[in-house]
């Protein structure tokens, strides 16, 4: 179930004290880098960490925005103005990961390559602009989640200061609310190769696909939803807040008009709502533990 966030919920139990000993303890190790890339989404927890990390070393620091099919435009503009309005540097290096079979396959791993390929160019980038580290918005409670990822950021040696000042989501959010950044309450909203079912090929297509449709849901004002790609059959994920006005007939119409000529061949509308990392719950758990 997605829950709203709110000022109320992230600031309950929180102990200022023990968040301002973080918040130190991040700026602390942040300067101690001499100079770090940012690996930088846009979502709150590189956003956070990009605009710190701007506050503790100035031009020491560039945030790098990986651009490719998988990232929503509508993602790709808001981070780019985050970044202009608090006058962080920025690189946006076009990523092709898309150019990889393992990513295209599409297995438990893909992420293991997405941020392999990212990690990659960073790395170079780093080596021409002579910067001393480079960074990435992993935060404690990243820690027990299934994210291969996190091994592709290990062996590039990629810092995660959030992590190792012990911040957790919660905590990140209060000090960007404190910060006075607007991204402090702003859903997690992972790749579109994520609503791809796995075993089936990510295609710039599929992308497209679910990209068109997402737009289209956020246009009939379901501003919480998720377009998960079955083949022929789409999935449509809704707040369960939302969910009253969804199952109507007059909306089922207009699902149905809507993803029909993006390509489906069938609409379904998921009676258990919006939840974050549905696609995993199918995915064996041995392949699981191979790809954390």
């Amino acid at each position: 179930m997605h829950l709203r966030i709110t000022s109320e919920s992230i600031n309950n139990g929180l102990d200022q004290y023990e968040l301002d000993r973080k918040e130190n303890a991040l700026r602390s190790r942040l300067a101690s880098l001499g100079s770090v890339l940012v690996a930088y989404s846009g979502g709150t927890d590189s956003a956070f960490l990009a605009w710190a990390a701007h506050e503790v070393l100035g031009e020491r620091m560039l945030a790098v925005l990986a651009d490719s099919s998988s990232l929503p435009r509508r993602e790709l503009r808001r981070a780019l103005e985050f970044a202009e309005h608090w006058q962080i540097p920025l690189k946006v290096v076009a990523t092709e990961e898309l150019e990889r079979p393992d990513y295209v396959r599409n297995d438990g791993s893909r992420c293991f390559h997405c941020k392999d390929e990212l990690f990659t160019l960073m790395e170079r980038e780093r080596k021409a602009l002579r910067f001393d580290h480079l960074a990435y918005g992993k935060n404690v409670d990243d820690q027990g989640d299934f994210r291969p990822g996190q091994r592709a950021a290990e062996q590039h040696s990629v810092l995660s200061p959030l992590a190792e000042a012990t911040l957790k989501k919660n905590e990140i959010r209060a000090l960007a609310q404190r910060a006075g950044l607007a991204v402090w309450n702003k859903p997690a909203s992972a790749c579109l190769s994520s609503r791809i079912e796995y075993g089936l090929p990510v295609t710039r297509e599929a992308l497209a696909m679910i990209e068109a449709g997402e737009d289209a849901l956020r246009d009939l004002g379901f501003g919480q939803a998720r377009v998960r790609h079955h083949g022929e059959i789409v999935r449509i994920e809704i707040a369960r807040q939302d969910l009253r006005r969804a199952f109507t007939p007059e909306m089922a119409d207009r699902f149905a008009s809507i993803f029909k000529k993006l390509g489906f061949k069938y609409v379904s509308l998921d009676c258990e709502g919006y939840r974050p990392g549905s696609m995993n719950l199918v995915l064996p758990i041995e392949r699981i533990g191979k790809a954390d």
